[in-house]
């Protein structure tokens, strides 16, 4: 009898133990669901993404000439590519200009973005369409933008080179001197970031609470004190995210250089960016292998930054 009871309370819980079939199913159902949501990301991810970055590492690693692309024949040629290009003699130039035109592009804009955000944080009477006016280099064609400041740089009659004899300064040859044309270059794309570094910027002061400036007013905190101790240290997330991004945009910048300059005079605006698309569209004669190989050798650079901001995140966390 003892054991009857037994094995009716040993069914009893085995049966509350096991899960209702109808919670069974929403579980399914919720797992079909979420795959579905997923699925045109993951699409998307494989299409513009994984895909693209196949075909450039295929690029780089076969010798694929015109006639290869039309008979579907490239030679396979290893890291050849790769030695190529670290060996050119334009490789260390064209590095040390990507440096120079990123560097000081993400840092002007960040310093001038993060000064017009402190500027209209106040809030005043034309703060909102003063704002909006900021936002039209962001808004412009890109080719609109860089036939513009080869206008205004032009030596012979630009409106710079007109401003600057107004001052008694003479003629400076902004798009055709080798000392000057990726100075050139890199204040047309400081112009053209400053609005996004701007918009990221002002966004990430207005999640700042107001009543960490008022305490430290009544402490009798200046200005500068408040921003030093306030605004740049919780600012410091979106300051990071904000270089990041416009590192990545920098690093692939061509259209600016390549309207204004095409890379030169001798080389002198010839970045990365510029030396890739230049070898496969720029000379008449395509030589697509290398031209991935550089543009490859920009990813891993990109996705270095990447990393390097990851871990700068874990460690200020």
């Amino acid at each position: 009898m003892t054991s009857l009871r037994t094995g009716t309370v040993a069914a009893r819980g085995a049966v509350r133990a096991a899960p209702p079939r109808g919670r069974a199913q929403r579980g399914r159902a919720q797992r079909w669901t979420a795959a579905a949501f997923l699925a045109p990301l993951i699409v998307y991810l494989l299409l513009f993404y994984a895909y693209p970055l196949y075909r450039n590492i295929e690029l780089s690693v076969h010798d694929y000439t015109p006639r290869a692309f039309i008979q579907g024949n490239p030679e396979f040629t290893g890291l050849e590519n790769y030695l190529k290009i670290l060996s050119d003699d334009a490789f260390l130039s064209a590095l040390r200009n990507t440096a120079l035109f990123t560097l000081g592009s993400i840092a002007a804009q960040y310093a001038i973005g993060l000064a017009l955000a402190v500027f209209f944080h106040r809030n005043f009477r034309l703060s909102a369409a003063l704002r909006a006016m900021f936002l039209v280099p962001w808004l412009l064609p890109l080719i609109v933008s860089a036939s513009t400041w080869s206008w205004m740089l032009n030596s012979e009659n630009g409106i710079v080179n007109a401003a600057l004899r107004a001052f008694g300064i003479g003629q400076i040859n902004w798009l055709t001197s080798p000392d000057t044309s990726l100075l050139a270059v890199t204040i047309a794309n400081i112009w053209l970031g400053v609005p996004f570094n701007l918009v990221i910027l002002y966004a990430g002061l207005q999640n700042i609470p107001a009543d960490l400036y008022e305490a430290a007013g009544l402490d009798g905190a200046g200005a500068w004190q408040r921003f030093r101790h306030i605004t740049f240290p919780l600012l410091r997330p979106v300051s990071m995210i904000t270089l990041l991004l416009g590192l990545i945009y920098t690093l692939k910048v061509v259209d600016i250089i390549w309207i204004m300059t095409r890379g030169g005079p001798a080389d002198a605006s010839t970045t990365l960016a510029i030396w890739s698309y230049r070898e496969a569209f720029g000379t008449g004669q395509p030589d697509f292998s290398p031209a991935a190989a550089v543009g490859n050798l920009l990813i891993l650079i990109a996705f270095a930054a990447g990393l390097a901001h990851v871990r700068l995140q874990k460690e200020t966390a």
